[in-house]
Order: C-alpha cells, then structure tokens, then sequence
C-alpha cells in the first residue's frame, strides 16, 4: 500500500477520497446508532454535507470519459444529490420510513456499490491499495465490499410486524 498515487493525483480526486472515508465512516455510525437524538442530527448534518462534498467534487473528476468530460458515475451523484434532498426533507415532514430507507440506500449504492468500483484496476484506489500489480486483488476487495454490504443491508431489513392476534378470551 502507497499513498503516492493519491497524493499525485489532481486535488478534486484528494477532496473527493477524503470526503468519501470520512462519509463511509460516520455513516456507519449514523445507521447503526440509536435514532433521532440530538447526536444522530448533528452527525446526520455532517454525513450529508460529506455526501455533497463528495458529489460535487465527483463533477471535477474527468479520468472516464463517454459522453464529453461525462461518465454514468456523473448521473449517480446527480442521483446522490437528489437522494439527499429528498431524505432531508422527509425528516423535517416526519416521515422517518421514507428517510430512513432513502438515507441506508444512499450509504449502499455511493458508498458501498460505487466506492467497490473504485478498487478495479486503472483506478486511483487500486494503486495506493495494491500498486501496479495484478488485478485479482482488487478485483476480490470489490466482491467482498459488495457482499459485506449486500449483507448488511439485508440484515437491516425487517419484515413488518403483525398486530399481535390473540384470542379473545371469552368467559364462560
């Protein structure tokens, strides 16, 4: 492991790396903490204003190119960015299903899901975690990220509770 290739690397892709460890972190802080006290809103502000960073950063970063300086990683911070809006806002409505769903699905697909891509070779991860050697490393850290956080997700989904149906009693 090297940090060389990072720290060569344009300052959009330093911001966009250090805004992302420091999301994936507190992120996971933020999901598997208790709820809706005042230290889960603040760190909650914080996650998101990473998250933007991340994204907004993302829109200087041109290392895939297919349509112009474009690349589909472009539409998933457009995505991320809506993502966040949209949650924000179902908090502040009380809508905290919908938050809490919208929130553990932009921590899987930008973090976990996008942030597993950034360790196939040719990318800047790839080099500060395994250098220029063969690809198979990075390849088996991309699949067991995406398994860790398929796990985890599934993990976090609970199937609804039923009301609780027991007989009435009668007497007799």
């Amino acid at each position: 492991m090297t940090l060389e290739p990072l720290l060569a690397a344009s300052p959009a892709i330093q911001i966009h790396v250090a805004a992302a460890i420091a999301a994936f972190a507190l992120g996971g802080y933020v999901l598997f903490r208790r709820k809706g006290d005042h230290r889960h809103r603040m760190a909650g502000r914080v996650w998101v204003g990473l998250m933007l960073l991340v994204t907004l950063s993302s829109f200087f970063i041109h290392t895939i190119r297919l349509v112009g300086p474009w690349s589909p990683i472009h539409l998933l911070s457009i995505g991320t960015t809506i993502a966040l809006v949209y949650a924000v806002r179902m908090a502040r409505v009380r809508q905290i299903a919908a938050h809490r769903r919208t929130m553990q699905a932009t921590y899987v697909g930008a973090l976990l899901i996008a942030g597993l891509f950034t360790f196939l070779p040719g990318r800047v991860m790839h080099e500060v975690m395994f250098g220029g050697g063969s690809p198979l490393p990075g390849i088996a850290l991309a699949l067991a990220i995406a398994t860790a956080g398929i796990g985890l997700t599934m993990s976090r989904i609970r199937p609804r509770r039923r009301p609780d149906r027991r007989p009435v009693e009668t007497s007799g």
